[in-house]
């Protein structure tokens, strides 16, 4: 076999080995989520105090991201997946320590600790997945969409089974046994990482100061800024005020766990599919730049008629939301999946760790927003005061996205 043959081959068991690990981690991440929401709301939390359990979770993935992508660059990205999983196993472990004999105060800073550590998790083993698309796709603009939206959509297709997942084991293993349970899977996921992926797999020259870290693209960096708005507006309704607001309209735990995680898997479906619903370019930016432009547009347009609707007198609020939320999971999967790529396609190829850890920062600062104000939103006026709110910042992210160069920076050709 010529090494033109074998190069690709290489390129494409790498990718699939980086998405199945990331599978494995997802499903696991998915269910912690539906684990410490449920079983704390079930102890009498309020949806601020809920809140509050997951924002260091948020707040450490702006760090995690930064630096992980500069130590993927400097030790390899399979190094940086493989300290991912292990980090996540000792979250999980921390977290399954918590003694329903410790006073609340205890309680709740150890939670918040083990999330924080959870939250490096997530996001080391992401940036590191991203980067290695970059580095298994090749040259082909073309190729790399379809990966990056595949990677992607099922990667969220895997969270919202999840979420599922994580009602089903709290209601057979509880709190503590479901935490170890998914320690022990994701103990085989890491041993498969460490026995199949070359260790120095994406080693390039990291950055040598924090300036030269930060000195990205303007392509990056405005592609950042809208990522901020566009995961804060997500996540300003769904981590607290969506759920809560089911709850208190009637929903079981179990028809609520379903509801997101039906969501999540067809965002997830959607996000795969959307290479067939953007224009593609020979350059990879003339038609997927305005692409990103106009589904920004059509998201904010959606999210600001769904909170008119929710507000509406005589209306059965629970199923408009639902409704309307299915809308805003096609424009938002889309708008996700148009950035991923776009981030990968402004990243330069010798430090496209680097660049993504950055854009992934920009993501975990939204999600920590988006999280912060959906507890406080909602105490303050419920479900469609965070649909208002998710509506502002989709009109910063549109506003960002008009001014995103349509031209591949020279570093990135």
């Amino acid at each position: 076999m010529s090494s033109s043959a074998a190069l690709p081959a290489a390129g494409t068991r790498d990718y699939a080995i980086v998405t199945a690990a990331y599978w494995g981690f997802t499903l696991t991440d998915g269910a912690l989520r539906m684990l410490v929401l449920l079983h704390f709301h079930r102890l009498g939390y309020s949806p601020f105090a809920l809140a509050f359990l997951f924002l260091l979770y948020e707040a450490a993935g702006v760090g995690a991201n930064l630096v992980g992508g500069w130590l993927a660059t400097r030790f390899g990205i399979a190094r940086m997946l493989a300290v991912g999983l292990a980090t996540q196993i000792a979250g999980f472990l921390m977290l399954s320590a918590v003694s329903p004999a410790w006073t609340a105060a205890l309680s709740v800073a150890w939670v918040v600790a083990a999330q924080g550590v959870c939250g490096v998790a997530k996001d080391l083993t992401k940036t590191a997945s991203k980067s290695a698309i970059k580095l298994t796709a090749g040259q082909a603009s073309g190729r790399l969409f379809r990966w990056v939206a595949w990677f992607t959509g099922s990667k969220n297709a895997m969270k919202g089974a999840g979420f599922f997942l994580g009602g089903l084991l709290l209601e057979t293993l509880g709190f503590r046994g479901a935490l170890w349970a998914m320690a022990g899977a994701l103990a085989l996921v890491l041993a498969g990482v460490l026995a199949s992926l070359p260790p120095l797999m994406g080693k390039a020259k990291a950055s040598r100061s924090a300036r030269e870290l930060f000195a990205k693209s303007r392509g990056v960096n405005l592609l950042a800024l809208a990522r901020v708005f566009l995961f804060g507006a997500r996540d300003v309704w769904f981590v607290v005020g969506l759920p809560v607001f089911l709850y208190a309209s009637g929903w079981s735990f179990t028809m609520v766990g379903g509801f997101l995680a039906l969501w999540t898997i067809g965002y997830g479906a959607v996000q795969a599919a959307a290479p067939a619903l953007v224009r593609r370019s020979p350059d990879g930016l003339a038609a997927e730049v305005p692409a990103a432009r106009l589904w920004s547009l059509l998201l904010l347009l959606v999210t600001a008629a769904l909170a008119l609707a929710a507000g509406m007198e005589g209306l059965r609020a629970d199923l408009v939301v639902v409704a309307g939320l299915a809308a805003f999971g096609v424009a938002f999967a889309v708008n996700s999946s148009v950035h991923s790529y776009l981030v990968l396609a402004y990243a330069g190829s010798e430090k496209a760790a680097e660049d993504v850890g950055f854009y992934y920062a920009a993501n975990a600062a939204g999600r920590f927003i988006g999280t912060l104000l959906s507890g406080l939103l909602y105490q303050w006026g419920g479900l469609p005061a965070c649909l208002w709110g998710s509506a502002a910042m989709l009109a910063a992210c549109w506003a960002a996205s008009l001014a995103l160069p349509a031209a591949r920076p020279a570093s990135a050709r």
